[in-house]
């Protein structure tokens, strides 16, 4: 009907709704009218700056905005002061790449400070992003003086608790496996990791090894070649069938399904066996780095499937 008020969207709603708790400072009057009253604790876990928001940093932001919110409505104390993460290593990778260098000889030829200053820059690219975003999303916290992890009086206060904490014999000397990045020649956080995740198709070997008592080969195959100087013994599924092959003079053995995939030419069939028949069968490993008393011999095991390689798996207990 000529007349009638347009329909506000949902857009221009949360637009009006924001630019009144703007105009009327409604988070800072939350916290301010409850002065005194007993806290509610909340620490932001902090974001990167460097790096652009995404959808999992909105739902993470809206629970905690609806726990903040509940508790400040119970009327709790609730401050909420914004932090950023400025954590060092992919700030650092960040700006190499930047600069187009790598590693720390480059970085020092560059020069430290100047490299360091570079990095603080880049720390807060995308801020007025994250200050929008949040802003949109109707998250209310103070961003306006954050907590900075690489300020110093941050780091000072991380220094005061470790000495509290040593100083109550809290701390220990352990061990742990950590991932190394030899770029950077660091170890890494599974944080670290993570952010280079990608899938990635597998590297896989096949290897020859020689039996000792005649001049043929198992072909033994592994996901992970750099296990192979530690090699002790090549597994075996018993009930499997195997072919002694032959291939340009040489006789190679493997699963009998897995010939036409392991080799892209003819091959003779010499003879066929029952993977039980190699039990125990002697042969030189490809490298000679370990020696052990009881070992390079075959096994026999039953996880061994046809479905992949070559139907004899190579085995470095070393490693796992």
């Amino acid at each position: 009907m000529q007349g009638e008020k347009k329909k506000e969207t949902a857009v221009e709603r949360e637009t009006r709704i924001r630019q009144l708790w703007e105009q009327e400072k409604t988070f800072q009057a939350s916290v301010a009218n409850r002065a005194g009253h007993k806290p509610f604790v909340f620490y932001e876990g902090p974001p990167t700056a460097n790096g652009l928001p995404h959808v999992g940093h909105a739902f993470g932001r809206t629970i905690k905005d609806v726990v903040a919110r509940y508790k400040t409505m119970q009327g709790y104390l609730v401050e909420r002061k914004a932090g950023w993460d400025t954590h060092g290593l992919p700030v650092e990778l960040g700006v190499e790449k930047k600069l187009g260098i790598s590693g720390k000889q480059e970085i020092e030829e560059y020069g430290v400070e100047q490299f360091i200053q570079e990095c603080k820059g880049s720390v807060f690219t995308y801020e007025k992003k994250w200050r929008s975003f949040t802003e949109e999303l109707g998250y209310w916290i103070d961003m306006d003086d954050p907590y900075l992890t690489l300020s110093n009086d941050y780091i000072e206060s991380v220094w005061h608790i470790l000495s509290h904490v040593h100083k109550e014999k809290l701390l220990y000397k352990g061990h742990r496996v950590s991932p190394y990045c030899p770029s950077c020649q660091t170890s890494l956080s599974s944080h670290e990791v993570a952010q280079g995740y990608k899938d990635v198709k597998d590297l896989s070997v096949t290897a020859m090894f020689k039996l000792k008592d005649r001049d043929e080969y198992f072909l033994g195959w592994t996901t992970t070649p750099w296990t192979l100087p530690a090699n002790v013994a090549l597994a075996m599924n018993p009930k499997l069938m195997y072919v002694r092959v032959k291939q340009h003079d040489k006789v190679y053995i493997l699963a009998k399904s897995l010939v036409n995939k392991v080799f892209a030419d003819s091959v003779e069939v010499l003879s066929e066996h029952e993977g039980r028949e190699f039990e125990g069968v002697s042969y030189t490993p490809p490298f000679s780095y370990v020696t052990v008393e009881k070992g390079h011999v075959v096994l026999l095991a039953d996880y061994v499937t046809e479905h992949s390689g070559t139907g004899i798996v190579h085995i470095a207990p070393a490693y796992g």
